[in-house]
């Protein structure tokens, strides 16, 4: 195993994919021969050469449907949209035809594309640097929504995803891409302190797509989290003494039910952290389920602890981010019910 940031281990699965299948062909605003705008794909295009790794023009709807194009003639694209706050001029394409193109053409045709996006806020970009926008993604019927929070995580499902014949969504947390996340703290430069980093297998390490990991064992409450929030939820559970189980759930769409199940049931509380706005984020739906399958094991209300539901708050950054010290009352409300 080597140790890797997390933009290192994605880096490293571009080219185990590229190495092993000469269809993975990569490209998007600056990914060629700048290397990303945070450096994601640096050293493709001298290794690959340029008809494999390239530079797109600033168009977000023509990289998305040149990809569509590539992906229904036997190619595999992995496209990178700069920040996830401008895929919305290609939601029509990743919706209308990606998600659907299986399904319209009754099987004549697949969509093996994987669609990168550096996702969330902590580098002070404003709003239009910032956004979470799973939530959309996973009312989408034919996506598969990953977000991990690992660098041996980000290397296994980007694996995974690249060899899926379906189209991917790959959302990657800004706040972990240099380094694992400090939990413990709410402010920005405390937040980025290095600690060691993360372990990742050298070679093809691909995970099974839906499978959510435990990454604190608890008795006490459930705590549903992914990205960077898993951390901030450790930390809140290492802080207030609460006997938490935090799973990561890594895969949004499809989502590992059986697991939440099991540790609701186990522990009959269940508190949901996000960073995207409250209002129709992803903990809705985590709510509903979890009331549906495991409402008789429930000893207490569910609690969400989310963003904001305003635009992103630039000058209150470190405020709207869900950090341990809120998280932390949550925790000890559920317990208190």
């Amino acid at each position: 195993m080597a140790k890797m940031t997390m933009i290192e281990a994605i880096r490293d699965a571009h080219d185990v994919a590229m190495a092993e299948d000469e269809r993975v062909i990569v490209y998007g605003e600056d990914v060629g021969f700048f290397g990303g705008v945070f450096r994601v794909t640096a050293g493709l295009q001298e290794k690959y050469g340029q008809s494999r790794c390239f530079d797109a023009p600033i168009n977000e709807s023509g990289i998305v449907g040149t990809a569509i194009g590539m992906a229904a003639y036997g190619l595999k694209p992995v496209i990178e949209i700069q920040f996830a706050d401008y895929v919305y001029p290609a939601f029509d394409q990743i919706v209308s035809e990606a998600a659907r193109l299986r399904h319209r053409s009754n099987g004549d045709f697949t969509c093996p594309l994987v669609i990168r996006m550096p996702t969330g806020g902590g580098i002070f970009g404003g709003q239009t640097h910032s956004q979470s926008p799973e939530a959309i993604f996973t009312h989408v019927s034919g996506l598969k929504v990953l977000i991990p929070s690992n660098p041996a995580d980000a290397k296994g499902l980007f694996l995974s995803a690249v060899a899926d014949p379906d189209p991917v969504i790959f959302l990657e947390p800004k706040r972990l891409y240099n380094g694992p996340f400090d939990g413990h703290h709410d402010k920005p430069l405390q937040s980025w302190k290095k600690h060691e980093l993360g372990e990742v297998p050298d070679g093809n390490n691909a995970i099974e797509i839906g499978k959510a990991n435990i990454t604190r064992e608890g008795n006490d409450v459930t705590v549903l989290a992914y990205g960077t929030m898993v951390y901030v939820a450790e930390a809140a559970a290492e802080e207030t003494g609460v006997d938490a189980e935090v799973i990561d759930l890594r895969s949004l769409l499809p989502l590992d039910l059986d697991t939440i199940k099991a540790s609701v049931q186990k522990t009959g509380r269940c508190v949901i952290v996000h960073e995207a706005t409250r209002t129709s984020g992803f903990g809705a739906e985590l709510m509903s389920l979890v009331q549906e399958t495991c409402f008789y094991h429930l000893e207490a209300p569910m609690i969400r602890v989310t963003g904001w539901d305003t635009p992103y708050p630039h000058a209150q950054e470190w405020e709207y981010f869900p950090g341990p010290a809120r998280v932390g009352e949550a925790l000890k409300k559920v317990m208190e019910d």
